[in-house]
């Protein structure tokens, strides 16, 4: 099977290209920048992948990129959650830039696309409410990121229809794991979890979590099935609240240690303050924002990945604990520490 993958030097992106080269596909790695080293040396060492330039900001590469291809895994998007200067390019990569990819597939006689969307595109519920399914969506569209990446699956679908594209969409819950060049808002929460950020006091929150090499699996078995169609929620069986997060951490490394407290419900709308102070104090990325605490306040991440392993096939293979163990053994040798055993 000819593939491209767009956003190939991202954190998903990345673990894709070598799961569909493993797997035997040829592979077509699209990206941004293609005259930058920093952006394509990784890519470059993989044997038998080929890097081409599809920016979503110049629809030309998009078509060139495309030609004899058969499946587009689309994974290309900003994935910003506390950076208001970046909103505007958040929602252009979603939309603007979604609809070029889509468009530039029709004109190649793409047969498939694989959209990588989010599970932020259905709702959360309240905590003893049955979980979302790939047949809700989101209403609650204040956070930025959840409004891109909410209007642009919507807009894939209705361009699939128009277009003729058979169309699979892949909602991913937040991605750890190795294989990332840059952090990103999931690989910043696990930093400041062992930078101590969390010390003094946690929310209550769960989080979606999934392992990168688990949903490239889950793009990898919708492009190569024929017959697959349709939405498909990939998170782990059980969602962990960010105390568990914090504890699992802490028998992979003793220095990262249990929160003293849970905030209470009153307390959080001063977690993005106690970020800021923990940015400057600890030297940490910032990770909560007004909007979001506002979106999961009384609020849990609650999907159910049940159509994922009757249709797809999948099931998460990889362990909370070994995701962690590997996403911290990749910061560390970042900084230059010896890696955890």
């Amino acid at each position: 099977m000819r593939v491209l993958v767009t956003g190939a030097n991202g954190h998903l992106g990345f673990t894709l290209v070598e799961q569909l080269r493993d797997a035997g596909h040829q592979v077509r790695a699209g990206v941004r920048h293609l005259s930058d080293p920093a952006r394509t040396a990784r890519l470059k060492t993989l044997r038998s992948v080929e890097t081409v330039l599809a920016d979503l900001d110049q629809p030309s590469s998009l078509r060139h990129a495309m030609t004899g291809v058969e499946v587009l895994l689309h994974a290309a998007a900003v994935y910003s959650l506390c950076d208001p200067a970046r909103t505007g390019e958040t929602l252009r990569a979603s939309t603007t830039g979604l609809e070029a990819a889509m468009r530039a597939a029709a004109e190649a006689g793409v047969r498939k696309v694989v959209l990588t969307s989010s599970v932020l595109t259905v709702p959360l519920t309240r905590p003893d409410a049955p979980p979302s399914t790939e047949g809700d969506w989101t209403q609650d569209t204040r956070v930025p990121y959840v409004r891109a990446k909410t209007e642009g699956e919507r807009l894939a679908w209705a361009l699939a229809a128009e277009l003729g594209l058979k169309l699979v969409t892949i909602l991913p819950g937040s991605i750890g794991g190795p294989g990332f060049a840059r952090n990103t808002p999931t690989i910043d929460l696990i930093e400041t979890m062992m930078k101590g950020g969390f010390r003094a006091g946690v929310p209550s929150f769960n989080l979606p979590y999934v392992d990168v090499r688990d949903v490239a699996r889950a793009h990898r078995l919708a492009a190569e099935a024929d017959d697959v169609a349709g939405r498909f929620i990939v998170v782990n069986d059980e969602l962990p609240r960010f105390r568990d997060l914090l504890l699992t951490m802490g028998t992979l490394d003793a220095r990262v240690k249990p929160p003293l407290a849970t905030l209470p419900d009153w307390m959080l709308p001063a977690v993005p303050v106690f970020d800021c102070l923990n940015a400057r104090t600890l030297g940490t990325p910032r990770t909560a924002s007004r909007q979001m605490i506002g979106m999961m306040r009384s609020r849990c991440y609650n999907a159910s990945n049940r159509r994922a392993r009757e249709v797809l096939g999948w099931r998460p293979q990889v362990s909370l604990a070994r995701s962690l163990k590997d996403t911290m053994n990749a910061l560390r040798r970042r900084s230059g520490e010896p890696e955890l055993q």
